[in-house]
């Protein structure tokens, strides 16, 4: 088939892009380059389109040739959202009814679309299922509610095959590391690489439910092949909880240096815990192994010895 990704050259979407490859697809990334590379996709045979999904005819263009839309694009980050909540709000909601709207043109295409689990916010209970009430605690888990709904709302209203997932804290190669709104493990193992304090906010007994990118990679591939939809929302992540110190703790053995801790404020929108229930991936995709954390991280540390 052919599958166009929107955000394709990002860390997720690059990694979807080879994966896709790999599984005998054509694939076309389509991304503005604010947050992804272009060189994410070298060593692929990846067509990059350089757009924004905010430019409905670009969208077009670049949805016309596909049987499939895999859509990441997005704008990130918790405390950037804080800081324009409006700019989140149009990549995120506004950008996901764009796409929507030139995925159901002509023919209906197969359309998934990248949730967030910060979309459970100050719900407090553990796992998260996909059943409890949502309660965003930030503009950006307000956005990814939106996404998640729209996409649903399109299944609904017009037929269009969907499926919404919803990424847990996912991570590994290409995931950059050097800016504000880096996410934690990156952050971490960047400074850990070069000697610097590890970047704390609040007491690290946080918890999330780490997820590695292969893991992602390879339930979105089985998606695409078997054209998976549904009528809800999919948590896409197994159910393990780990704390920020044993994180820590573990790139401290990977890394095999004394490292140090630099505690900050906890920041802005963060709840303290998330973990999956992982009963509806687990029916839905049963030949799919998640990647151990283990594994995961020492993959991660290895690639990101190679760029720091």
């Amino acid at each position: 088939m052919h599958v166009l990704v929107t955000g394709g050259a990002g860390f997720i979407g690059a990694n979807l892009c080879r994966a896709l490859e790999l599984a005998g697809h054509t694939v076309t990334a389509f991304d503005d380059l604010s947050t992804g590379c272009s060189a994410n996709l070298d060593g692929t045979d990846a067509e990059l389109v350089v757009g924004t999904i905010l430019d409905p005819d670009a969208l077009d263009a670049a949805v016309g040739p596909a049987d499939t839309v895999v859509h990441l694009a997005a704008r990130p980050s918790v405390p950037r959202s804080i800081t324009d909540p409006v700019a989140s709000h149009l990549s995120n909601a506004t950008g996901t009814v764009n796409v929507l709207e030139a995925a159901r043109k002509d023919t209906l295409r197969h359309v998934m679309c990248a949730g967030s689990s910060s979309v459970y916010g100050a719900n407090p209970e553990l796992p998260k299922h996909e059943g409890l009430a949502c309660r965003p605690v930030s503009p950006y888990a307000a956005s990814k509610l939106a996404t998640e709904s729209y996409t649903i709302a399109y299944g609904h209203s017009y037929g269009l095959p969907t499926l919404a997932f919803r990424f847990f804290n996912v991570f590994g190669p290409l995931q950059a590391a050097g800016h504000a709104y880096a996410a934690v493990i990156p952050a971490f193992v960047d400074a850990a690489l070069r000697g610097h304090p590890l970047p704390v906010n609040g007491d690290g007994t946080q918890s999330r439910d780490f997820t590695y990118i292969d893991t992602l990679t390879s339930v979105i591939v089985d998606a695409v092949n078997r054209r998976v939809t549904s009528d809800l929302p999919m948590n896409l992540a197994y159910g393990t909880r780990t704390d920020l110190l044993t994180i820590i703790a573990m790139i401290d053995e990977l890394v095999d240096g004394a490292i140090t801790v630099e505690h900050g404020p906890d920041r802005a929108g963060d709840v303290p815990h998330s973990q999956a229930d992982d009963s509806r991936i687990r029916a839905l995709f049963p030949d799919i192994t998640p990647v151990p954390l283990e594994i995961g991280m020492k993959a991660t540390v290895d690639w990101m010895r190679t760029v720091v």
